[in-house]
């Protein structure tokens, strides 16, 4: 007894998305590839939609690209891989990225903020833009000799053009993203002032960007409200013993120990928190600490740290939709991300003199 042979499954194609939804072809290529707006109707663009979902037809993606001429990936450079900040940022811009059929490479600069090299052999051909986070445009010089879009995340939208570089648009980018950093330095300002503190050390990032830098004005403003406040700022490496080394040598001395450490980064936060356990002194009894960025590790603390909260998934995804804007010459949205103080257990009132 032979056993009936089973018709071969065939992949649905855009002919067949036609015929079943009784449209043309061309209908069915304007609405799965978003143009249909002013030239079909709602109604039917819903139905095209509706029959290649229920047919499982996916567009042949490669063959749209070389129509397109275009090859549908963005490169995200980040200073680098090990910080939770930037693995957000990425997770943000890849989730944006996959709603609009796109795909994101994400690349560290191999000397941290340092000059980023190409990492294509050409990437005008490999391409359709590059999203860079924290980062000076300077940096990105091998990058933008491509000609291709760049979008800043976190960045100075006044750095100069590059020169070399061809079609230099405005701030040396075709958009910004940016998060509302001076707002959040100037919440954790007011917070320490308002519990009473006086007496600050600025554990400041050595690293030389921009977001550090505006950390630091906008504290030493902050802080000028207040004309008995003080304020001295120690560097250290974005690295925890480098804080804590750091923490170490400006509280040894009672006479000049701060009642409060403001850290650029949660990271600076948990240096400066071992420094002060290692010294005998208690957070925040003795010394309050604040971070900045809310990572995983704000809440891994004992106490929980004091920091501002920066919507890192949200800043990829805005970089994404910015370059996607650009790409089909529309006006990206340049207003800044807000940001949030969250307060938890390392900040109090200062001790009694």
């Amino acid at each position: 007894m032979t056993t009936p042979a089973h018709p071969a499954r065939t992949t649905p194609t855009s002919r067949d998305v036609a015929r079943a939804a009784g449209v043309s072809q061309a209908t069915v290529s304007l609405v799965l590839g978003d143009k249909w707006q002013g030239r079909v109707s709602e109604r039917t663009a819903g139905l095209v939609r509706t029959t290649a979902a229920g047919l499982g037809y996916r567009p042949n993606q490669a063959a749209r690209s070389l129509r397109l001429g275009r090859t549908r990936t963005a490169l995200l450079v980040v200073p680098a891989l090990t910080n939770e900040f930037f693995a957000r940022v990425y997770a943000g811009a890849a989730a944006t990225a996959a709603e609009h059929g796109f795909g994101v490479v994400l690349y560290p600069s191999p000397d941290g903020t340092g000059p980023a090299r190409d990492p294509f052999a050409s990437a005008r051909t490999a391409l359709d833009g590059v999203i860079a986070s924290s980062m000076a445009t300077g940096a990105l010089g091998a990058l933008r000799s491509a000609g291709l879009p760049l979008v800043m995340l976190d960045s100075d939208p006044g750095d100069p053009d590059d020169t070399d570089a061809p079609d230099p648009r405005p701030g040396g980018a075709a958009a910004h993203v940016n998060l509302a950093i001076a707002d959040g330095m100037h919440q954790v300002a007011a917070h320490l002032l308002g519990l009473g503190h006086r007496r600050f050390v600025h554990l400041a990032s050595a690293v030389d960007s921009w977001t550090f830098d505006v950390r630091a004005r906008a504290l030493t403003e902050a802080l000028a409200s207040a004309p008995d406040a003080s304020v001295r700022t120690v560097r250290a490496a974005l690295d925890v013993h480098s804080a804590r080394e750091a923490a170490t040598r400006t509280l040894t001395d009672s006479r000049t120990r701060p009642t409060a450490l403001i850290c650029d980064d949660d990271i600076l936060a948990a240096g400066a928190c071992k420094a002060l356990h290692r010294l005998g002194l208690r957070v925040p009894h003795d010394v309050s600490v604040t971070g900045f960025d809310d990572l995983a590790l704000a809440t891994a603390l004992e106490p929980e740290l004091t920091t501002v909260r920066l919507p890192a998934e949200q800043v990829g995804r805005r970089g994404m939709a910015a370059l996607l804007a650009v790409l089909e010459d529309r006006t990206p949205d340049s207003t800044e991300l807000p940001v949030e103080l969250v307060v938890r257990g390392t900040t109090a009132p200062p001790p009694a003199r």
